[in-house]
C-alpha cells in the first residue's frame, strides 16, 4: 500500500496548491450545516421559510455549475477558483447583515453560485495539469482534502455555534479567503494545457477553439455518461436522509451509533482512496466506475438485512469502496472525454448532477422511506446501483479529440467571418 502513496507524491505542484486550499477552505465550512439553526434562531424565520432558503441555495448551485464551466473556458480556471473562494468569504462575511427576507434570499443565492463555482473550476484544472492516466489518483488527492476538511469544519462549528453563530460566518469567510490567498500567491497558470496545433500554426483564439470543438449538451456519449452518473449520486445521498432516520428511529440505535458509522466511512476513504486509485488507474474508465456503482447499490441495498451493528458496518465499507472507487473516475472520465477547450464546460455539467442529485435524493429517498417503508428503499437502491453499472458498461472510453486539428485555423480579425459550427 505504501508504493501506491509514494506514487501521489510527484504529482505535478499545482495540483498539491489546489488541495492545500482546498483543505484550508473545508476545514472552516461551517455555516451551511448550521445554516437552518441559525434562521430559526437568530433570524427568527418558520422552519418552512429556512427551508425554502436552503432550496434556493440547492438551485443556485445547480445554475451554478454550467455558467461556471463555460467562465473556466474563457478566463481560465484558475482565476475563476480564486474569484470563487475571495467572492464565497465576502458573501460569507456579509450573511449576517442580512435582516429582512429579501436580503437574505439575495445573499443566499449570490452565496450558491459563487462557492458551487469552485467544483467545475477544479476540475478543468486538474485536467489541464495532470495527463490522463493520472488522473483518478489526482481526483482521489483533492477528495481526500475535503473530506479531512469536512471532518474539522462542522465539529469547530459545533463548538463556535455554542458562543454565538456569528462566529460561524466569521471564521467560514476568513478560510474562504485564505484558502483563496493560497491560490493567489502561489500565482497557478490561467491555463496549464499546451495549444494542439503545429508550431508554426497561428495560435487560435479561445473563441476559435470553442467553435471547433464539440458542445457538451451536443455530445451524446456525454449525455450518456451523465444519465448514468445521476442514480448513483441520487444512491449516495441517502447516508445524509434516509440512512440517519432507519438507524436512529427505525433500528432504535442511538444518535452516537450513527455517528460512528460515518466515522467508519471517513476514516476508510482518508486510509484507503488513494492508493486505492492509485492502484486501479490502469483499469478502464468503464470497469472502475461500473464497480463503483455496483458497489453503492449493493452497500445501501444491504441495508433491508442489516438488524445490528455489524451488519450496518459491513453495509458501509461496501458503499465506501464504491464511493471511492466511483467518485474520482467519475470526475476523471468527465474531464478525459471534454475537448480541451471545453472541459470547464463539461466539468460544469457533470458538477449540475451532484446538485441535482442533492436535490432529488434525500427528498425522494424519505418519501418512499414514509410511504412504502425501508425494505423498499433499499431495494430500490439496489436496483438503482446496478443498472447504473450496466449503463455504464456500454460507455465508451475517451478517445483523443481531433475536433481543433481537423479543420483549419482562422485567425479571427476584426470583420472576419467565422467559420461554421462542425456538424
Amino acid at each position: 500500500m505504501l508504493k501506491y502513496w509514494k506514487g501521489v507524491g510527484d504529482l505535478p505542484r499545482p495540483v498539491w496548491v489546489v488541495c492545500a486550499s482546498t483543505l484550508v477552505n473545508r476545514a472552516g465550512s461551517m455555516v451551511l450545516s448550521f445554516l437552518v439553526l441559525y434562521l430559526t434562531r437568530e433570524r427568527q424565520l418558520s422552519a418552512e421559510r429556512a427551508g425554502f432558503l436552503l432550496f434556493l441555495y440547492g438551485a443556485g448551485a445547480i445554475v451554478a455549475g454550467p455558467i461556471a464551466g463555460r467562465l473556466a473556458d474563457r478566463w481560465g480556471s484558475a482565476p475563476l477558483m480564486r474569484a470563487s473562494l475571495f467572492g464565497s468569504g465576502t458573501m460569507l462575511l456579509l450573511y449576517p447583515f442580512a435582516h429582512s427576507l429579501a436580503a437574505l434570499v439575495a445573499v443566499t443565492v449570490v452565496l450558491a453560485m459563487v462557492t458551487e463555482s469552485f467544483r467545475p473550476a477544479a476540475m478543468s484544472f486538474f485536467a489541464e495539469t495532470v495527463e490522463p492516466k493520472r488522473r483518478k489518483s489526482a481526483f482521489s488527492v483533492y477528495r481526500l482534502s475535503i473530506n479531512l476538511g469536512m471532518a474539522v469544519g462542522p465539529a469547530v462549528g459545533g463548538v463556535l455555534a455554542t458562543y454565538s453563530f456569528r462566529y460561524l460566518f466569521l471564521a467560514d469567510g476568513a478560510t474562504s479567503i485564505l484558502a483563496g490567498l493560497v491560490l493567489a500567491v502561489a500565482a497557478l497558470p490561467r491555463r496549464s494545457h499546451p495549444t494542439a496545433v503545429p508550431a508554426s500554426a497561428p495560435a487560435p483564439t479561445t473563441a476559435t477553439r470553442l467553435r471547433l470543438s464539440t458542445a457538451a449538451h451536443t455530445d451524446p456519449r456525454f449525455l450518456f455518461f451523465l444519465a448514468s452518473v445521476l442514480p448513483v449520486c441520487i444512491v449516495f445521498f441517502q447516508h445524509m436522509s434516509t440512512m440517519p432516520l432507519f438507524v436512529v428511529r427505525d433500528l432504535g440505535f442511538s444518535p452516537r451509533t450513527f455517528g460512528l458509522l460515518f466515522s467508519l466511512n471517513c476514516l476508510l476513504i482518508v486510509l484507503l482512496e488513494v492508493p486505492l486509485n492509485a492502484a486501479t488507474s490502469h483499469w478502464p474508465h468503464r470497469r472502475t466506475l461500473a464497480l463503483g456503482a455496483l458497489l453503492s447499490g449493493a452497500g445501501f441495498g444491504g441495508m433491508a438485512f442489516a438488524h445490528g451493528l455489524v451488519s450496518l458496518a459491513v453495509t458501509v465499507v461496501i458503499w465506501t469502496f464504491g464511493e471511492m472507487l466511483f467518485f474520482p473516475a467519475s470526475a476523471a472520465y468527465a474531464t478525459d472525454i471534454a475537448p480541451d477547450a471545453r472541459r470547464g464546460e463539461y466539468s460544469g455539467l457533470y458538477a449540475m448532477m451532484f446538485s441535482i442529485a442533492f436535490a432529488i435524493g434525500p427528498w425522494a429517498g424519505t418519501v418512499v422511506l414514509e410511504r412504502i417503508g425501508a425494505r423498499s428503499l433499499w431495494g430500490i437502491t439496489a436496483i438503482l446501483g446496478a443498472a447504473a453499472a450496466t449503463m455504464l458498461l456500454r460507455m465508451p472510453e475517451p478517445g483523443v479529440h481531433h475536433e481543433e486539428l481537423t479543420e483549419p485555423v482562422i485567425p479571427e480579425t476584426p470583420g472576419s467571418i467565422a467559420p461554421a459550427e462542425p456538424s
